[in-house]
Formats: structure tokens, C-alpha cells, sequence
């Protein structure tokens, strides 16, 4: 089959539709409005936007309310075939796919946007079955289910998505408690200073956090009313509804089975391929160079980089500093993250929890920030403060 232009008809597959699987097809169709497409969903196939999940219960939307177009309509925009189905197995050689359902498709292109998975605690009793995490439509749809006619809550997890969801439900009127082993909210994020300011703000609002090192939870397990939950040191807390939000695991195994080079995520380099020929993936699967981001900035920066590649202008993926924005409307956050091996001083100024707190390295250079409060509304200083940044992943002026 040829195109209109009489160049070969291509295939291009996608595994996944969340962000990142719809944003790359998005770009992609731009510059190949005649090739086919077909996108892979493990669940309904529908498109929203998946951090708004974690801010929807204090605007009181259900699941529904926070889709954006649904699966058919998503197919008429993007000329795509959207099947729902797992995947099987991925041939590297033949360059085939095979679903579940026995079904084998061929591809020129395979993208694997596969996302990750919530780490899931290793939890004895009775209750353990009933812990839930939400990282998708269909999670966010369970949890507000659990949470009909209840009023307590407890989050395991202080990281980005506990603290946003002890935001979200406390704003939603549930009572929330939120368990953190690490000792303060956001230990892969935060300095302690802006750690601190945030649990006082969210104390202030009336979560209860529990922040010690023996905070592991060991067990769950049903109460005639609710749940209970005990910890390493023998502790317990007594809920309604348990909420997991530990972390995120990249989902590799697929990738793995099809000997495809992985480590925390899939392995790919600049532009985003993986150790397989015709094989990329980007998103939270996929790690760069290193590089584990699960945020929007960088996704959507792939997809830009990747719509190009495979539209036949190589183009590296380039990441500048990417703040993130921690999504907590008691006490608004954006933090530039350090690395972890970076060697300087925080600064800090400002009063209570209206912070602004600078790292610079040795040389003077600046390798980070955090603001916090009013301190994170001001637009003008977080964009001089960025552009001050080194880049993540540097321009590369050579293309292949």
C-alpha cells in the first residue's frame, strides 16, 4: 500500500493512551497525516489529564466528569485504530505485537508508552486487599465508590501524590491522616526547611501527619467500622479507607520479556530508541540517559523530540530545567530539584511558609529551588530563576 505522495504506507504502533501515548500521537499525525495508526489501550482508551486526578475531589468531579474526549472521538481526531486490549508479547524480529486475544499485528514503528505501576507495600491481615492507590480513571472511580458514607482516610506515602491527595480530600471534607516513614513530606523533593513549612501548613489546615521512621506499615486488617492499620513498631491507626501513595514503578516486564534493555525503566537514548531496532518509548516507562521524570514537562518534550524522529528528521530529545509544581492550594509549591549528589548550601528567605530558597553549588552556580506559598505565585521570579538553571539534558547540534 502507498500514500497519496507514493511513498510506502507506514505503521506506527503505540502502546498506551495516557498522556503520553495521546500527546505523541497528536504530534506525530501532524507531519504523517496519511500513515496508519494504531494505538494499544489497556483500559478504556479515553483521554484526560492524569494529574487532575489528584485535585478532583475538592471540585467534586467523578471520573466521568474528568474525561476529555472519550475513545471514539479520540480515533475520529487522530484517524487511529484504538483497540482495547493487553499485550502479550512483542516480537523484535518479525516486528509484530500479539495481544491477549491471540491477535498479531505488524508494525514499522513501535512506541511503548506503557506508564508505571503504584508500588504496592508488602501487607499482612485481612484488610490488605482493601488498600487502594489511583493511578487512573478507573482507581479514581473505585476510591470515590470506597469513600461513599465515609469520612476518614489515611494516605501511606508524604511523597508529591500524598501530599496533593491529603490536600484534595481534606478540601473535599474528608479527615485525613498521612503516614510518612522518611521522617518529612517530600524527602525525594523538599530541603527540610521547605519540608517543614509544608507539613506546618497542612497541619494548620487539619491533616494529621505521623512523620517518624517507624512509620512502615506491616498490616491491614477489618474492624466491625473501617480498617486498621499497624506499623513496624507496633502501632496502629484506626480509618474508613486506606490510600497507598509510596511510589511509582516503570512497567518493564513486557520490555524485558522481549529482551529489550532495561533498569529502572526501559533504557532508550536521545532520540528516545531502546536497544531494539524501530522500538522507542517514552513516559514514565522509559528511562533517558538515566533520566527517570515522571512529570508532564519532560513527556510532552519527548513526544515533540519522538513525532519528529519517527517522521524521518532525527531530532535528540532536549530537556531545560523543568520545575514541578506540587499541587497542595494550602501551600502552593514549585521546586527545581537538586541532585542528589550535588554539593552547596541552601539559602533561605522569607517568613512562616512563604519561602524562597535557593541551592548554589560550590562556584556559585544555581542548581535548584523550592517556593513556597505567595512565593510560588510569582510567575516572573520562577522563570528567572529557571532560566539561571543548567539544562537537564543539554542541545545537541548534531542530528543523525
Amino acid at each position: 500500500m502507498k500514500r497519496e505522495d507514493d511513498a510506502p504506507m507506514q505503521t506506527l504502533i503505540i502502546v498506551g493512551t495516557g498522556l503520553a501515548g495521546y500527546n505523541l500521537a497528536r504530534e506525530w499525525r501532524k507531519r504523517a497525516p496519511q500513515d496508519r495508526l494504531i494505538m494499544i489501550s489497556r483500559d478504556a482508551g479515553h483521554s484526560y489529564s492524569k494529574p487532575l486526578l489528584s485535585t478532583a475531589f475538592a471540585k467534586g468531579k467523578g471520573a466521568e466528569d474528568l474525561v476529555m474526549a472519550r475513545r471514539e472521538a479520540m480515533a475520529g481526531q487522530l484517524a487511529a485504530e484504538i483497540l482495547t486490549a493487553e499485550l502479550r508479547h512483542i516480537d523484535t524480529a518479525a516486528r509484530q505485537i500479539e495481544l491477549a486475544d491471540g491477535q498479531r499485528l505488524a508494525y514499522d514503528h513501535l512506541v511503548l508508552a506503557l506508564g508505571a505501576d503504584p508500588f504496592r507495600p508488602p501487607l499482612a491481615g485481612n484488610g490488605a486487599a482493601s488498600v487502594l492507590s489511583v493511578n487512573d480513571l478507573e482507581d479514581y472511580a473505585r476510591l470515590r465508590a470506597a469513600l461513599q458514607g465515609r469520612r476518614k482516610v489515611l494516605i501511606l506515602g508524604g511523597g508529591l501524590i500524598g501530599c496533593e491527595f491529603a490536600n484534595d480530600l481534606l478540601q473535599g471534607g474528608f479527615s485525613v491522616d498521612l503516614v510518612e516513614p522518611a521522617g518529612r513530606l517530600l524527602p525525594a523533593l523538599l530541603p527540610a526547611a521547605a519540608a517543614s513549612a509544608l507539613a506546618q501548613a497542612l497541619t494548620d489546615a487539619g491533616v494529621r501527619l505521623h512523620l517518624h521512621a517507624e512509620g512502615w506499615a506491616v498490616a491491614v486488617h477489618h474492624l466491625d467500622q473501617g480498617l486498621r492499620v499497624e506499623f513496624r513498631d507496633g502501632s496502629h491507626l484506626d480509618t474508613e479507607v486506606v490510600v497507598s501513595a509510596i511510589g511509582l514503578r516503570p512497567r518493564i516486564a513486557l520490555a524485558q520479556a522481549a529482551g529489550l534493555s532495561c533498569a529502572r525503566g526501559i533504557r532508550v537514548d536521545r532520540y528516545l530508541r531502546t536497544s531494539a531496532a524501530h522500538v522507542y518509548a517514552l513516559g514514565d516507562c522509559a528511562e533517558v540517559e538515566g533520566l527517570l521524570l515522571p512529570y508532564v514537562l519532560p513527556l510532552m518534550a519527548q513526544a515533540r523530540a519522538l513525532a519528529q524522529t519517527l517522521s524521518a528528521m532525527s531530532t535528540p530529545v532536549h530537556y531545560p530545567a523543568m520545575p514541578v509544581q506540587v499541587k497542595t492550594s494550602v501551600c502552593p509549591v514549585v521546586v527545581a530539584p537538586v541532585a542528589a549528589d550535588s554539593v552547596g548550601e541552601w539559602s533561605v528567605a522569607g517568613q512562616g511558609q512563604d519561602l524562597r530558597l535557593l541551592f548554589h553549588d560550590s562556584s556559585g552556580q544555581l542548581r535548584g529551588f523550592v517556593l513556597l506559598g505567595q512565593a510560588a505565585g510569582q510567575a516572573a521570579d520562577k522563570a528567572a530563576l529557571q532560566k539561571q538553571l543548567p539544562n537537564l539534558l543539554p542541545v545537541e547540534s548534531e542530528h543523525e
